[in-house]
């Protein structure tokens, strides 16, 4: 009895999780050997941000952010997106099994040529300062989409600014 009364409140937790509503305990207390013969009363719980202990799943950690952004024609790392790449590389470092491909990308001004070499320079000025942070070289590839992968489809610097950019994206 008591092992179904835990599930069932774990249960409510993960529900509760998922739809980001309070949870609500529906089984009564159960003490030593005695069966309970009243629901309990229900009660809102705080909604858990479910991280698992990785902190990869933390939508409030700063490993969350996994794009870095860039000027026109410009390929290194600007100072406000120091600290993310920082914390991946100390994130990679402390987690020699994770592996991350760090995809380079730019806007539709260009050649394909030059896009192309553009977006390397990104995901390799990426690579070097996750290298730096701790990472080991064999945990990442750096590849380039050129203009090809636009998250933006304007034709305006709104648009140009958000294409700008190196994703890291973890290996499931």
């Amino acid at each position: 009895m008591k092992k179904l009364v835990i599930s069932l409140v774990l249960v409510n937790l993960l529900a509760a999780c998922a739809s980001n509503k309070p949870a609500e305990t529906t089984a009564a207390p159960v003490d030593s050997g005695a069966k309970a013969t009243t629901p309990a009363p229900k009660t809102a719980i705080a909604p858990v941000t479910p991280v698992a202990g990785d902190p990869l799943n933390d939508p409030a950690s700063i490993l969350a952010k996994r794009s870095v952004y860039y000027p026109f024609d410009v390929d290194a790392v600007q100072d406000a997106d120091k600290p993310v790449v920082q914390a991946h590389g100390k994130y990679l470092a402390s987690n020699p099994n994770r592996k991350v491909r760090l995809e380079g990308n730019c806007d539709e001004r260009g050649s394909n040529e030059y896009n192309l070499g553009l977006g390397q320079r990104r995901a390799d000025g990426v690579k070097k300062m996750l290298e730096l942070g701790g990472a080991k070289s064999g945990q990442m590839e750096s590849v380039s989409y050129g203009e090809e992968k636009p998250v933006a489809s304007g034709h305006e610097e709104a648009s140009w600014s958000q294409n700008r950019r190196t994703d890291i994206k973890y290996a499931k």
